[in-house]
């Protein structure tokens, strides 16, 4: 039986991924039951089993994923504009560069994921899409203006809130009673984006994140930004 409710992630130097790994091991249970690995690089035909339902998604079904993908969606179009705020302040640092880089090529991979899932499932795309795209910018520069420990902190507020965003639709997906495909490549990709999240937190946590200038109050309201964009994206 699953919690009723997980532990949140706290930004501490504990890291976010062993704390969340750890508060779900009976939904990795389900999902393992599921028929589908966790591994991160496993291929999604690769982790079918043959007794896998192929059958189409009710229309129940559909209305209940459809808010999932298309906050998603837009979740990844901020993250991408985050890291490319940040490379415009920050693509001159030789050490840094390499870092972000890396994490803003993750944020294209999820973001293409879920352009596919928008497609496939015939979601409707979230409507503020310029919004997300300027809010993420926004974000992303200003707090590199600020140095590259605020930039840090940016990632690990926006991480903890994402982790903790993933994890509660996991939850939700692996109750689903009757899994088919399409259900069991949905909650795969939202554990692997979850852990490459989780990633970029405890990365950011190792690269001085609470050492930027009033990290406490930075945090607090990038973290309280980032779930108002989920509630909208949701419904818009």
């Amino acid at each position: 039986m699953l919690p009723s409710s997980l532990p949140r992630i706290s930004s501490s130097n504990v890291s976010a991924r062993t704390l969340l790994k750890l508060a779900v091991a009976p939904t990795t249970l389900r999902i393992q039951q599921a028929h589908y690995t966790t591994n991160n690089k496993t291929d999604t035909n690769e982790a079918e089993a043959p007794n896998l339902s192929s059958r189409k998604l009710t229309q129940e079904e559909l209305e209940f994923i459809k808010p999932m993908i298309r906050v998603d969606q837009a979740g990844e179009i901020g993250a991408n504009f985050i890291y490319m705020g940040q490379i415009a302040v920050l693509g001159k640092d030789k050490n840094l560069r390499p870092i972000l880089q890396e994490m803003w090529d993750q944020e294209k991979v999820h973001l293409a994921r879920f352009d596919e899932l928008i497609a496939q499932h015939r979601v409707r795309p979230t409507l503020l899409r310029p919004l997300w795209e300027i809010a993420g910018f926004a974000v992303g520069a200003g707090t590199a203006l600020m140095g590259k420990e605020a930039a840090m902190a940016c990632t690990e507020a926006v991480e903890t809130v994402i982790g903790d965003h993933y994890n509660d639709q996991l939850r939700k997906l692996v109750q689903l009673n009757d899994q088919n495909k399409d259900l069991v490549d949905l909650s795969k990709t939202v554990q692997q984006f979850r852990d490459d999240e989780l990633e970029h937190h405890d990365i950011a946590v190792e690269m001085d994140a609470q050492k930027a200038p009033f990290h406490s109050v930075l945090s607090s309201v990038i973290k309280q930004g980032c779930k108002t964009a989920i509630w909208v994206a949701e419904r818009v």
